[in-house]
């Protein structure tokens, strides 16, 4: 990372002007409240791949689970870390905690994890509104008296509306790492199609892709890829990934990858084993001219919904 940085092409700046921000468009004398993702276990011991929460990395720049920030006029930024063992840190390594909330983070507060059944009772208590994040919420502080009390009485409302309504619009930093995770994408794909011809299967294709995009710098997969080869390109989801592409048949990649938090997809057909057949080739054209026509009503006052129904 860069000087500044707290993630990776993101500055500790632009941090505290998307918390500036969302206060702008909370109401007064409310609070919000974001916690990590969890973590999610593959089997008793072994945990799957972490990713954060897309809202809580969006305010935070936090991207280890465990924590809560909480938002409002009154107090800013308030972090609650997670604390450790000398057993997690064998098995897990370092954490960041308290001290790397106003250092790292930028947070104007910050306490361990067990403060906060003392603390955000009485920050909740004051407020005459509560936004959380649902899709994350917590029974470290779902369970707390004053926020189910604040439930009850219809005070609380859905955060990611608001989140939402903020990341629609994009810095030229977060423009950047679209782009560059646009390009890494293409890039993969591209050697990917050139190594179908010899490995038409796939489960190789699939692997190739995420091999080339992570050679290139990305974290991760934006999603499970879907290689449908033949009739398995119908389906929409498909993600088995484990047949033969037979010689004459088209196979389907729709795949992007994650770099620090930002994704691209796209979609590609071809003919690993062959070339395409005339009436192939005329459906292709056809999809593609649509796909130029609709870029090209890409433009402010435009409607999805709109774009949708021309094509």
């Amino acid at each position: 990372m860069k000087e500044g940085e707290i993630t990776p092409g993101i500055s500790a700046e632009e941090y505290i002007s998307r918390r500036k921000r969302l206060l702008e468009i909370l109401p007064e004398n409310s609070v919000a409240i974001l916690a990590a993702a969890p973590e999610k276990m593959m089997t008793d011991v072994v945990p799957y791949p972490y990713r954060q929460d897309a809202n809580y990395l969006y305010i935070t720049g936090c991207q280890q689970p465990g924590g809560v920030a909480v938002l409002s006029h009154e107090c800013g930024l308030c972090m609650f870390m997670p604390e450790t063992s000398a057993h997690d840190v064998i098995w897990k390594g370092q954490i960041a905690g308290v001290d790397a909330a106003p250092e790292t983070f930028k947070a104007d507060k910050a306490y361990p994890m067990s403060k906060i059944q003392e603390i955000l009772p009485d920050m909740i208590g004051r407020s005459s509104k509560l936004f959380h994040n649902q899709e994350t919420a917590v029974q470290t502080y779902t369970n707390l008296e004053a926020f189910q009390k604040a439930d009850f009485y219809g005070a609380v409302r859905n955060l990611s509306r608001l989140t939402h309504e903020l990341r629609w619009v994009k810095s030229p930093a977060e423009l950047k790492l679209m782009r560059e995770s646009a390009s890494i994408g293409c890039q993969a794909l591209l050697q990917t199609m050139l190594h179908s011809k010899s490995h038409p299967y796939e489960g190789l294709l699939a692997a190739k892709f995420e091999y080339e995009c992570k050679m290139r710098g990305a974290q991760r997969m934006a999603f499970n890829p879907v290689v449908g080869g033949g009739p398995n390109a119908a389906v929409i989801h498909y993600s088995r990934n484990d047949q033969k592409i037979d010689d004459g048949d088209l196979v389907l990649m729709d795949v992007g990858c994650e770099l620090h938090g930002y994704v691209s997809d796209m979609t590609r057909t071809w003919p690993p084993c062959g070339s395409f057949s005339s009436l192939e080739e005329a459906l292709y054209d056809l999809i593609l001219q649509t796909n130029k026509e609709c870029l090209e009503l890409c433009m402010p006052g435009t409607s999805l919904l709109q774009i949708h129904h021309y094509s």
